[in-house]
């Protein structure tokens, strides 16, 4: 039953698209976000320390990322069912707040098990903080906009993973792995900052006083919405194959890409730090450019252009050798591989209607995150029994099933009105 109402909820919010509700609520998404970008990219820079210490082998650290996405497919159905019942942004906070407090913990962990488990649990946070984020900032940012406000969301990530290519191989010798953990901490800031100075949108309010009006029996599930009919079913298809093959990809690339970079051409930590960051740079504007593609020219045609050209790049990369070479190749493998994440905030909004909204955003990308959980055990395997360049070369055939799912899952709705 949907128990939101009127008094249970901040103050009626400002019409959907008013300039300063809007900011707050990018602003809260876009720092949400940034949060669970640093934190995964910390984890793989510190992954040979925490083994180390831990005595971990190869395939117990690659679990702790694995068991995060886990956590964060959970996190992600939890979650976005509670933000289409109780509101964008009382869930949102609980979301920061608890991956906050379990990534803290691990700073505590005495060995693999107890490590394991608080990783686990920060992910369950950290799963509800992408759909949420971007529920919210569609539903107050104005339709000619939403795709690229909705970029703005998937530029807080590459904000976070920017600040850990850059900061952790300074901090990590000065304070070690446990002191990074204990940085995690700080996302408690960033939910009580939520919490106080973000309202809830105008079009949930409205659906909410809806909802209670209508009797408990004849009241849609937010589940059933993402199959509701031949046409929605499909789409949802498209989409979860979407975000998984985004996911795998990315995660497949960045989790060992500073590893490739050391072990393949001898790089040192901070070197590998700062050709990774020229990597993460060309995401960051593949996901600005995506976000005014598509608001221009439509959802599809921005979607299969990146996907071309993440075949291409990702190809490419994998034969190149030469330090200037890695350094442009990567950044502009960069702005395909993960620019399409400027899509899906504003792809889904407009599939799905605010009853199941937020749901559709977390389940639907969290199962592209639990299948991307697979993409560095992948990558390592295969790694393990050729080279890196070859498990880079063969990671650019998983964007054709992304061609093909665009071609003929996914509809196009530009700009429509929300329901």
């Amino acid at each position: 039953m949907t128990v939101v109402s009127p008094s249970a909820v901040s103050p009626a919010a400002p019409a959907t698209g008013q300039r300063g509700h809007a900011i707050r609520a990018l602003v809260a998404s876009v720092l949400g976000y940034a949060m669970d970008g640093f934190d995964l990219l910390m984890l793989g820079f510190m992954l040979p320390a925490i083994s180390a210490d831990l005595h971990l082998g190869t395939a117990q650290a690659g679990s702790l990322v694995t068991w995060t996405l886990v956590g964060a497919v959970a996190g992600g159905i939890v979650f976005g069912l509670l933000s289409d019942r109780y509101g964008r942004v009382r869930v949102l906070s609980w979301t920061i707040l608890l991956f906050a407090v379990f990534t803290g913990l691990c700073a505590l962990a005495r060995g693999y098990a107890d490590l394991l488990v608080y990783r686990t649990i920060a992910g369950v946070g950290l799963g509800g903080e992408f759909g949420i984020g971007m529920a919210l900032v569609a539903e107050t940012w104005p339709a000619h906009l939403r795709a690229r406000a909705s970029s703005y969301v998937g530029l807080g990530w590459q904000l976070g993973v920017l600040a850990a290519a850059l900061l952790t191989p300074w901090l990590l010798p000065l304070i070690g792995w446990r002191g990074m953990f204990a940085v995690g901490l700080l996302p408690a800031i960033v939910s009580f900052a939520v919490r106080r100075r973000v309202e809830e949108p105008a079009l949930f309010i409205e659906h909410a006083q809806r909802a209670m009006r209508t009797p408990s029996a004849k009241r849609p599930r937010a589940l059933r919405l993402l199959v509701a009919d031949a046409r929605t079913a499909r789409a949802s298809v498209g989409v979860a194959i979407l975000c998984s093959v985004q996911n795998f990809g990315y995660y497949g690339l960045m989790i060992w890409l500073p590893a490739y970079l050391s072990k393949s051409f001898g790089y040192s930590l901070t070197k590998s730090g700062f050709w990774t960051a020229a990597t993460v740079a060309g995401m960051a504007l593949g996901i600005w450019l995506f976000g005014i593609a598509a608001d221009r020219f439509g959802r599809r045609p921005t979607f299969l252009v990146y996907q071309a050209g993440a075949v291409v790049m990702v190809f490419v990369y994998a034969h190149l050798v030469t330090p200037a070479a890695l350094l442009v190749g990567g950044a502009a493998m960069g702005v395909f591989v993960n620019g399409m994440i400027g899509g899906y905030g504003a792809l889904i909004s407009e599939l799905y209607p605010t009853a199941a909204r937020a749901t559709a955003q977390n389940v639907l990308f969290n199962i592209g995150r639990a299948v991307g959980g697979f993409g560095p055990l992948a990558v390592g395997a295969l790694a393990a029994r050729f080279s890196f360049g070859v498990a880079l070369a063969m990671l650019a055939s998983i964007y054709v099933l992304d061609i093909l799912a665009t071609l003929f899952l996914i509809p196009e709705r530009r700009a429509v009105a929300l329901e």
